[in-house]
């Protein structure tokens, strides 16, 4: 299914999840429904840290509706780093980064090959 937009409640949750895992990153995969990304799933396993954060991919649910993922930079910087690059394909399509200080304005999607990709907030 096509994907028009993340909900207005999930992003306000991606920015708490930053908030409160800081200094570190935190990582969650993302699930659509009816082509809005409005769900995520904190995988078991989850290795976080001050500059990753990363999961077995064996350990994540089975989903028809899998969208791609969602991950936070402490240090602010919204573009992915090579290692997010090599990561983005094997999860979805659409992969969101939250930034520091973690406001409305700080954060950008991009899909699995890394360009940016613009995602209307809906609700």
């Amino acid at each position: 299914m096509a994907i028009r937009g993340i909900s207005r409640d999930l992003l306000a949750i991606l920015f708490e999840l930053g908030r409160q895992h800081h200094p570190n990153e935190f990582l969650a995969v993302l699930r659509e429904r009816n082509g809005v990304i409005s769900d995520l799933d904190l995988v078991p396993g989850t290795i976080v840290g001050g500059e990753s954060a990363s999961f077995f991919i064996d350990m994540l649910p089975l989903d028809t509706h899998q969208a791609g993922s969602a991950h936070s930079h402490p240090n602010g910087v919204l573009s992915p780093s090579s290692a997010d690059l090599r990561f983005f394909p094997s999860v979805g399509r659409y992969h969101i980064i939250i930034g520091h200080p973690y406001t409305q304005a700080d954060w950008r999607c991009y899909r699995a090959d890394g360009s940016v990709a613009d995602l209307e907030v809906v609700g």
